[in-house]
């Protein structure tokens, strides 16, 4: 029948092109080491919606701690436009060519949140901004911290970033109108190195546990294989307690007051991943308190992990927009590079600012602080420091 040989021919695509990606990763070299590169070039990606103002006022934040730096030349800021909604629409492409070509040029990129069109929204059915960079950077590792001190939990998430179920989301096949298919996509390699990441990060920050999140029992191949793979390196770390766990219990766990306080480093595929660190990310106080970092050997990318929020854009509250997020992604930016003293004032100075002095409250409107009154409470906080 011409619809299975249409999806047969469609599904062979996918394949090749999952080949040649296994092909690159074992060709890759070690991380980039940020001490050896004469300059430091920062991308400053605003995005679209509210994400060009916070990342704005981020930018503003960094150059404050990092002005010494600046002018001795280790470190040089880019600002790269052209990832809105409404450009990416018209080149009809996640990233438009322009735009991934200066992204290449940098060293790390602090983002602002992009839209994703959805079914029924006027724009064409274009990839993630966020996996499409994922995918053409490698940025393999995504990783969120989450800590509530008062409750116990000190956790950090090694979300495996370029596989899964969202790899290929834009790349499912509608065989008729009574059929639809999507795919998910698993690679040794994949696994292996987000797990290598995880367990050497626990080793290095003497976490004493590491716990593999799958469904394993029911999608028995490609999580299988993940928690296969991840076990396998686990063998290299037998001085760190490994567990696995199903995704959907796990979630429950987490708020099981009694039980969260035994997780420590989590391990998950992609999809798993995303659901759970929002989930995580309640317990600090929401999203908009959690910052992201996307991991790869030559690139680095940074982002706050809420939407990009156009509401508020569309009722001109974007100014009051809450900067914290990604400020915290900058927290995380400043420690990958070497920039460890500035890294720990910028995070005390947001724990300060944020849940104990709260001199400036951010409510997303008139009654609250502004995006910069709330970025200079945040400045003039470090210098206490």
């Amino acid at each position: 029948m011409e619809k299975i040989s249409n999806a047969t021919n469609h599904f062979e695509k996918l394949i090749k092109n999952q080949l040649d990606r296994i092909k690159m990763m074992k060709s890759q070299k070690d991380f980039v080491d940020y001490k050896n590169l004469d300059t430091i070039k920062i991308g400053i990606c605003g995005g679209d919606g509210i994400g060009p103002v916070i990342t704005k006022e981020a930018e503003r934040v960094l150059k404050f701690l990092l002005a010494d730096a600046v002018s001795s030349g280790k470190v040089e800021f880019k600002d790269i436009d052209g990832l809105t909604i409404e450009n990416r629409a018209k080149a009809n492409k996640a990233i438009p060519d322009d735009v991934l070509n200066e992204l290449k040029e940098c060293d790390v990129i602090l983002k602002g949140p992009t839209t994703t069109p959805r079914k029924g929204d006027p724009w064409p059915n274009i990839e993630s901004a966020n996996v499409a960079m994922r995918k053409e950077l490698d940025l393999f590792a995504n990783v969120r911290p989450v800590k509530v001190p008062s409750e116990g939990i000190d956790w950090t998430f090694f979300r495996e970033n370029t596989e899964g179920s969202y790899a290929l989301g834009s790349c499912g096949i509608n065989i008729d109108e009574d059929l639809a298919i999507d795919f998910t996509v698993t690679t040794h390699q994949g696994s292996e190195r987000i797990a290598r990441m995880a367990f050497e990060y626990a080793r290095k920050n003497n976490k004493k546990k590491v716990s593999i999140i799958t469904k394993a029992n029911v999608i028995k191949t490609t999580d299988g294989n993940f928690l296969r793979d991840c076990k396998k390196v686990a063998q290299e770390f037998p001085e760190i307690e490994v567990d696995d766990w199903y995704i959907d219990i796990t979630t429950a766990k987490l708020i099981d007051k009694n039980r969260r306080k035994d997780f420590s480093v989590f391990i998950l595929p992609n999809l798993y991943g995303d659901i759970i660190t929002d989930e995580a990310a309640e317990f600090q106080g929401g999203v908009g308190t959690a910052g992201s970092a996307n991991l790869g050997k030559r690139y680095a990318m940074f982002e706050a992990i809420h939407g990009s929020a156009p509401r508020m854009v569309a009722e001109g509250r974007d100014m009051y927009a809450d900067p914290c997020s990604i400020l915290r992604a900058s927290v995380l930016l400043l420690s990958h590079i070497g920039f460890q003293e500035q890294a720990y004032k910028l995070e005390n100075a947001l724990d300060i600012c944020m849940f104990k002095e709260q001199k400036l409250k951010i409510t997303g409107r008139k009654d609250g602080a502004t995006t910069k009154e709330f970025g200079n409470y945040v400045m003039k906080t470090t210098e206490t420091l």
